[in-house]
């Protein structure tokens, strides 16, 4: 039987509480991040910029509403 137990974390780069699978930071390879921050961090690899970067999140967040 499995349990509906929610984890909740802080992200240790943006200070937001999340929940949910987190991200491995691409910085250490060691940390864990939200989410979100993982997104960033993936999208700035590959040369997006920051705004648009928010816009990606934004669009992502729209459309993956519990």
């Amino acid at each position: 039987m499995k349990d509906n137990i929610t984890r909740m974390a802080v992200c240790p780069l943006c200070g937001r509480i999340y929940h949910g699978a987190p991200a491995l930071s691409r910085e250490d390879n060691e940390t864990l991040i939200c989410p979100d921050c993982g997104t960033r961090q993936a999208l700035q690899s590959i040369g997006v910029e920051p705004s648009e970067q928010e816009q990606i999140i934004e669009t992502i967040h729209r459309h993956t509403q519990e």
